[in-house]
């Protein structure tokens, strides 16, 4: 019986003392890590090592985090976590836009990154399992091709990433019901931390930029819901 592959996680971060400790974390936990310094080291290491995860800073010299992942996901789609020391929410939607499907603020805690990682990995094993269902929801003026991943809006198609599309499913599955932002944390991250859950609100807005403001309804002080016509 063949020996499953590690996963493998590419780290691309230029303070030395970051990324040797993520680098330490994720190995105890089981990862193959390969590190990379720049943006240019970042994509020639991607290519080469095809990793399942990259963890990407958003600050780097030469190509700045965003073109990296820009060009990444350009040439094989794969999930990415940013790491961002910014705290505007422009600064976050801007990453979510070109292809990130997730992001951890400075300082963060090496419990939550390894939580975030797995949630990334589980989603892609998720998503290959329900590529063989053959299921359209439609909602208003939102349609979602679960099989294909693809999500249209008023017949034209919406590019999400994978983190958005599992939200927006899971909204879609129950349109109208309030889900609390902490549920939505636990189903679509795999982990519930109050501190956390801005995560969600960054992810809500990111849909609303793309798919328009009057999609998704907030319950103010409780969640979102996928608003029902």
């Amino acid at each position: 019986m063949a020996i499953p592959r590690q996963r493998r996680v590419l780290v691309v971060e230029d303070d030395q003392t970051i990324a040797k400790a993520v680098r330490l974390r994720l190995a105890a936990e089981g990862f193959d890590v390969r590190v990379a310094g720049d943006g240019e080291k970042a994509l020639a290491a991607y290519a080469k090592a095809e990793p399942d995860v990259v963890v990407l800073d958003r600050l780097l010299p030469g190509l700045d985090g965003l073109e990296v992942c820009r060009r990444m996901q350009a040439t094989r789609p794969v999930p990415v976590l940013m790491l961002t020391a910014l705290g505007e929410e422009t600064d976050v939607l801007v990453g979510l836009g070109v292809g990130a499907d997730d992001y951890i603020t400075k300082p963060f805690s090496m419990r939550e990154l390894v939580a975030r990682i797995h949630a990334l990995l589980r989603r892609v094993e998720r998503a290959g399992v329900l590529a063989h269902e053959d299921t359209v929801i439609r909602v208003g003026v939102v349609e979602i091709n679960t099989a294909e991943r693809r999500v249209f809006v008023r017949g034209v198609e919406a590019q999400l990433t994978r983190t958005e599309f599992d939200l927006l499913r899971r909204l879609a599955e129950r349109p109208g019901q309030v889900f609390e932002r902490e549920r939505l944390l636990s189903d679509i991250w795999g982990f519930s931390e109050a501190a956390a859950t801005r995560t969600v609100d960054s992810h809500v807005r990111a849909l609303r930029r793309k798919l328009g403001p009057d999609v998704v309804r907030t319950v103010h002080g409780v969640g979102y819901a996928l608003v029902r016509p």
